[in-house]
Parts: C-alpha cells; sequence; structure tokens
C-alpha cells in the first residue's frame, strides 16, 4: 500500500470513530478530520476562531508532549505556521489533521473502556488530561452501567470536589458525565470488536457544559480481547448442596497409619460425631481401627452417598467405574497430583473430570484440605476444628488458610454452615459455590478466600444478585499490580487487574477485606447484629484516650461521631461525675458502679442522633480485678480471700447481665452495638449468646477491628440501599 493509500484509509477510520461515537449521542467537539493543507484552512474558515489543530496517526500517542497539537489558533497565518510545525514533528508518521474549535476550560477528565480477559468490558473514569498519568485520579465499573452507578464513578474519584462550584466557575453538569458514562458502555457492550476506547480530555466550559475534544478507539486487539467463557456447564445449586449432607461416606485410600491422609480424614470425620455409615475402602482389606476394610468400592454392601480419595493421582481415574456401578454421586478429592503440577497434571486432571462427567460424578478438588458441615456433625478436613453451627458459609482456594479460619471461628464462637476448601476447582468452581449458597436457607453470610476465578462475568453477576440478599466477604489473595503492556490508550494503560478486581467487588456489592483476620471480624458482625441505618456512631468509653483513639479511626474509616444533644448532655449529667466531657466520645471516667454504663448505653441507643453504638472496656474488667487480687492477697492479709472472691464473682456476673442488656436493646431499637473488651484471655470470645436471640453480643479485642467492621457494614447497608428497587424476595 502507498503511502497515500495508507493516509487515506487512516482518515476514513477517524471519520469513522468519530461518527460511531456521536451515534451514540456523546458530548463530541465540533470537529473537521483533513488530509492537506488547504483542507485544513478550509475547515478553519468554516469553524470560525479561535481553533485548535492537531495531528493524528495510527502509531502517534501522546500528541500533546510530540507537540503535535497547536491550540487557540487565532487566524490562517497563525493556522498555517501550526500546520507546519505539526507536519514537521509527525513525518512520515503523521496521517492527517483535526481542526477543532478552542475551548476555554480549566477542568479535565478522562472517560475510557478497556475489554479486560476475564470481566469483559471495564469502564473509567478520572481526573484527564496530563494529570490522568501522573495521579491516576481513576475509578472503574463494568459496563454496562445504570445512571445511578455512573454517578457512584464520578463521586469516587478524590477529585471530585472540582465538579463542583468553586472560584467563580459553574458546577459541572452531572448529568451530562452520566449520561456520557452509560452511552459509552452501551457502546462497550454492542460492539465486541472494540478492545479500548479513550477520551481525554473531556473538557468543561465556561458554563459548566462538558465537551470531549479527543478520542482514540482501537480495534481488533487479541491481546486484549476476553478469554473465552468455559465450556462446563454451572453446577446445579441443588446437586451441590446436596453433597455437604451425605448419609454415607467411603474413605477410598484408608490407611492405618496415623499421619497419612488416609487414616486422618476418617479418624477426624469419626471423632467429630458424624452420625452416618462410614466404610473404609484399601485393596489390602483387612481391619483399621477395628473396621472392616473392603478391597474394592463395589464390596461395600450398602449405598454410599460420598467417596472421600486419597489414593494416588495416577490411580484416581481408574476408581471412577467403581464408584459408577457403586451408584456414588460424590468424589472429595484430595488427592494432589494435578494441574498444580505443570502440564501433565493438567492433562490427567481433563481426563479425570471428562471421565466423572460422563459417570455423572461431582468432584470436589482435587488437591482440596476437604469439607464440612457443622450442622450434622461433619468435619472432614486435614486438621481437628470444631466450629459450631452457624449461617456462615466459606470457601476457601487455600486450604491451610481455611482450615485456620475454621479454627479461629471454633475459638471465637463464630458460627459455621459449611465449609469447602476448593483445591484446583477442576470440576465445582467460585461461582458454583456462590450459587449453591445463595439458594441455601441456612447460609446468611457467605465468606470467601480467592486467588482466581474461572468465569469473571459469572462471579461478577452472581455476586451482584446474592449480595442483594445476603453479604459476601471477601479476601482476595494474589492480586497483581501488573496491568496489560499491549494496552494502547491512557485507559488501557493504567488499569491493573486488582483495580478491575476491586472495582467488581464494590459494583457487586462484595464486602473486601485486606487481611483474614477481617474475615471472620465481619462474619461474626453481620451474622449477629442489625444493619445499621447510617454512618453515624456514638461511642462510650471507660477511658479518655480510648475514646480518642476511636474517634480518629471513626474518621478515617468514614464514620462520623455526630454532636451529643443538649436533652442526652443533661440526661448524662445526673449520672455522671461534673467533669464528664460532655462530648462524643462520652467518657464514663472509670466510673465503678455497674448500673452506669448500662444507663448510658442505653440512651445512646435510644439517641435518635446516631446509627450505631461502640463501647469500650465495659467488659473484661474481671481480669484486672482478677490480676488486682492476687496482688491484695500478698499484701494484705485483712482482706479475706472470699470477699475478693465475691467481687469477682459479682464482676461476672455483671458481664452476663451487661452483655443481656446489649442484646434486648438491639432487638428494641434495631441498632447495632458493637464492644470492645478491657483485657482479654484464652476464655473470651468475639461472640456472646444470649438465649435464643438472633443477635448477639459482639466484642472485640482492640477499637481498630471494632471500627473496621462497623464501617464495612455501613458501606453494604449503602449498597443494599442504592438496590433497594432491585432487591429480589
Amino acid at each position: 500500500m502507498s503511502h497515500n493509500q495508507s493516509k487515506y484509509k487512516a482518515f476514513q477510520s477517524n471519520l469513522s470513530d468519530y461518527e460511531l461515537l456521536k451515534s451514540y449521542r456523546l458530548p463530541l467537539i465540533a470537529e473537521s478530520i483533513c488530509l492537506t493543507k488547504q483542507e485544513v484552512l478550509n475547515a478553519a474558515s468554516k469553524l470560525g476562531y479561535p481553533l485548535v489543530l492537531k495531528g493524528f496517526g495510527s502509531t502517534l500517542a501522546h500528541k500533546t508532549e510530540k507537540k503535535l497539537v497547536q491550540l487557540n489558533l487565532q487566524n490562517k497565518d497563525a493556522v498555517r505556521g501550526a500546520f507546519a510545525q505539526i507536519a514537521k514533528k509527525g513525518g512520515t508518521l503523521l496521517e492527517g489533521f483535526s481542526v477543532q474549535p478552542f475551548i476555554h476550560a480549566s477542568r479535565e477528565f478522562v472517560m475510557g473502556m478497556f475489554r479486560d480477559p476475564q470481566f469483559g468490558p471495564v469502564l473509567m473514569f478520572g481526573l484527564g488530561g496530563i494529570f490522568t498519568e501522573t495521579l491516576s485520579d481513576i475509578t472503574f465499573r463494568l459496563a454496562p452501567i445504570t445512571p445511578d452507578e455512573a454517578l457512584s464513578m464520578i463521586n469516587s474519584i478524590n477529585a471530585s470536589s472540582l465538579l463542583r462550584a468553586f472560584r467563580g466557575m459553574p458546577a459541572v453538569k452531572i448529568e451530562m458525565l452520566i449520561d456520557a458514562l452509560v452511552k459509552l458502555a452501551d457502546l462497550s457492550m454492542d460492539h465486541p470488536d472494540i478492545s479500548e476506547i479513550d477520551l481525554n480530555p473531556a473538557l468543561v466550559t465556561t458554563n459548566g457544559a462538558v465537551v470531549i475534544v479527543d478520542y482514540l478507539i482501537v480495534r481488533n486487539n487479541n491481546t486484549l480481547q476476553s478469554a473465552p467463557t468455559p465450556n462446563r456447564e454451572p453446577i446445579d445449586p441443588y446437586v451441590l448442596g446436596t453433597m455437604f449432607h451425605p448419609q454415607s461416606i467411603a474413605f477410598v485410600g484408608a490407611s492405618s497409619q496415623m499421619f497419612k491422609w488416609g487414616h486422618m480424614l476418617f479418624a477426624l470425620t469419626v471423632s467429630g460425631g458424624f452420625r452416618g455409615d462410614i466404610f473404609l475402602v484399601n485393596r489390602k482389606g483387612g481391619k483399621i481401627a477395628g473396621r472392616t476394610v473392603y478391597r474394592t468400592i463395589e464390596d461395600i454392601p450398602a449405598d454410599v452417598d460420598l467417596a472421600v480419595v486419597t489414593i494416588p493421582a495416577a490411580g484416581v481415574i481408574d476408581s471412577i467405574a467403581s464408584m459408577a456401578a457403586k451408584g456414588i454421586k460424590y468424589m472429595l478429592l484430595i488427592t494432589s497430583g494435578f494441574s498444580e503440577t505443570g502440564p501433565n497434571g493438567i492433562q490427567l486432571e481433563n481426563d479425570l473430570i471428562q471421565k466423572a462427567l460422563q459417570a455423572d460424578i461431582l468432584v470436589l478438588g482435587p488437591n482440596t484440605m476437604g469439607i464440612c458441615n457443622p450442622h450434622i456433625q461433619l468435619y472432614c478436613t486435614g486438621s481437628h476444628v470444631r466450629p459450631r453451627a452457624g449461617s456462615t458459609a466459606m470457601v476457601s482456594q487455600s486450604g491451610n488458610m481455611g482450615t485456620q479460619l475454621l479454627a479461629f471461628a471454633e475459638q471465637q464462637g463464630i458460627g459455621i454452615r459449611a465449609f469447602a476448601g476448593s483445591g484446583n476447582e477442576a470440576m465445582i468452581t467460585i461461582e458454583d459455590y456462590l450459587e449453591a449458597f445463595e439458594k441455601d436457607k441456612r447460609t446468611r453470610i457467605i465468606m470467601l478466600y480467592i486467588e482466581s476465578i474461572k468465569n469473571g462475568r459469572r462471579f461478577f453477576e452472581a455476586s451482584r444478585r446474592i449480595s442483594k440478599q445476603k453479604p459476601i466477604i471477601l479476601l482476595k489473595g494474589g492480586q497483581s499490580d501488573a496491568g496489560s503492556k499491549a494496552a494502547a490508550s491512557h485507559t488501557g494503560a493504567l488499569t491493573s487487574n486488582r483495580q478491575v478486581f476491586n472495582a467488581v467487588c464494590r459494583q457487586a456489592g462484595i464486602v473486601q477485606v485486606n487481611q483474614p483476620v477481617d474475615l471472620l471480624d465481619l462474619a461474626a458482625a453481620f451474622s449477629s447484629l442489625p444493619l445499621p441505618n447510617g454512618n453515624r456512631v456514638a461511642v462510650m468509653t471507660l477511658g479518655g484516650g480510648w475514646g480518642v483513639v476511636t474517634a480518629d479511626l471513626c474518621e478515617h474509616y468514614g464514620l462520623s461521631l455526630p454532636t451529643l444533644s443538649q436533652t442526652i448532655i443533661h440526661k448524662f449529667d445526673s449520672s455522671l461525675p461534673s467533669f464528664w466531657s460532655r462530648s462524643n466520645p462520652v467518657d464514663i471516667v472509670g466510673e465503678q458502679d455497674p448500673t452506669i454504663p448500662i444507663k448510658v448505653i442505653e440512651a445512646l441507643v435510644k439517641w435518635n442522633g446516631c446509627d450505631a453504638v461502640i463501647n469500650l472496656g465495659i467488659l473484661g474488667r474481671r481480669l484486672l480485678l482478677q490480676r488486682l487480687s492476687e496482688s491484695v492477697r500478698e499484701a494484705d492479709t485483712t482482706i479475706t480471700p472470699e470477699f475478693l472472691d465475691s467481687v469477682q464473682q459479682a464482676l461476672i456476673a455483671f458481664d452476663q447481665q451487661y452483655i443481656h442488656h446489649i442484646v434486648k436493646l438491639m432487638e428494641r431499637y434495631q441498632k447495632p452495638i458493637l464492644g470492645v473488651s478491657l483485657l482479654t484471655d484464652e476464655q473470651d470470645k468475639t461472640v456472646y449468646r444470649i438465649g435464643e436471640s438472633s443477635y448477639k453480643g459482639i466484642f472485640y479485642p482492640t477499637p481498630e477491628r471494632a471500627v473496621r467492621a462497623l464501617a464495612k457494614m455501613v458501606e453494604y447497608k449503602q449498597f443494599i440501599h442504592s438496590n433497594r428497587g432491585q432487591t429480589q424476595q
């Protein structure tokens, strides 16, 4: 192709891109695309002055830095000079010119789209112009979006204050930005051949209108196309749910050696109290733990629901036929040595799954740490963990992480609905677990530790639907900051895996955390407390320092501490010493009268000026007294042990009374009350149950954990409120 033919092709391409964007009614500036100097001069005369002249080319990026943009041209001579300079700078890479009116503007934004391999079209909005890359003040959402989601994007950038009126400039016409983002999303859904769109800058005029003055569309960039959706059909949620309720289990690969998986899983399942039938299978036969060992699965003289398989990887495929003949529908494949080991393992795993699909056997794993369902006392995991039955379903792509979390749940009294270490997810994926626990009536909260997902769009759609009914609490491991190196636009270049995934969580209403302990802290809060209606927090503290720290933490996490009303101040004046703080946090100045914290917290919960209450240092005083008593016993023999014991028992009784009181307050006023213990020991828990109440006392060891949990509850309630009309009943 000749140089002139190439230039004409670029000319046609720019015209096509411009017309496409205009067809979606995006607020593009008037523009003339030209090839020659005379065409440029004719366009200038038609548009009028002042003008902007730009050079373009398919391989020319960062036009401003390359001196290919000339601004505020006042007359024909200025246009001629600008044309000559751009032609010289662009050289043979230059393919055409754009003539536009010059816009007086002091604010610039960027809008764009990048087609992510996992999630498809991702929208970007942020601070534009030269600040796009230097400040990277940007936010992302998956397309398509609603006007409310577009507004959320706009408000979430750090420079959102630039959208308001200031220094004599009018407020930006937000409705224009919202409309542009929604239409950009529609365009990206309608044109899957487009891999990137960059609208930068979008200028704000002197009357607050938005005008897009530059654009870039990238098509057919194969490195950015979405990955194909996996062929495998989703698992029926009810079929997967049944896997967690076996009435009989066969341990295939049972062993008499204590530290082998074939012995450990059997021993832990039996000792956990599983009430169904248990069968042991090993080709050697004989006895293990006094139980008959069957040489083959088919020798078992009863029906089997679940096979727990620990035999070497190479032998697993051969066992499929026997399982099918026995009518076994579920395999818990503990064995490793599959896709995690490389190409040969991948092929072995694929062959296994094909055989299992043909035999209608559902495989959990391979390379899994096991499952548990405390509701039927099924604890078939690689560690001795026995959390109580509850409403939090947990799935972990790391078996060790999962069992550690289960151990913490057991220690802290957090109830578990079911647990699965998902392993390699050769057949059952995170998306399948989400949809199964969505349908499960006993599941109120879903907790995930994940490192990757199989189907990004399905994950997003399922999470967004489920979050309107049940909170999903998620910790993501292995997030990468490496964006696509092939990205041609600002949008693509600035997009990282982490930013896209975080945007997915935000848009889907997923409650995302950064530390493992936060998973359980939030599971405790969501399963035990009513959701707050807003972010206003009242704080009651036994000492001033903790109150100050908590106030700072509230501000950091976006919570508000409202000023106490005169009515409530007057009420506290009658109970507290004259030197109390008369502010929020309410410092009860170390008062030992047990009735004071009960009165103060009730008044705060009743107060219409707050949405939640945090109390600090009320629980845990028994430990302080216990240590004091040890010193007194040695130093002052005139104080009898009986008296010291009676005081200790009184404090223990107060703790129970206080927990009972706050649970009843939550039932009555439907506001969450979060506690922070003064001191803790191995007997203390996070969750304290009172009778059959659906609410429970929650006490964390530090103010930060309490504030973080409350802030995430507020964030989730805001998602629920913004999606109220879409919530399924």
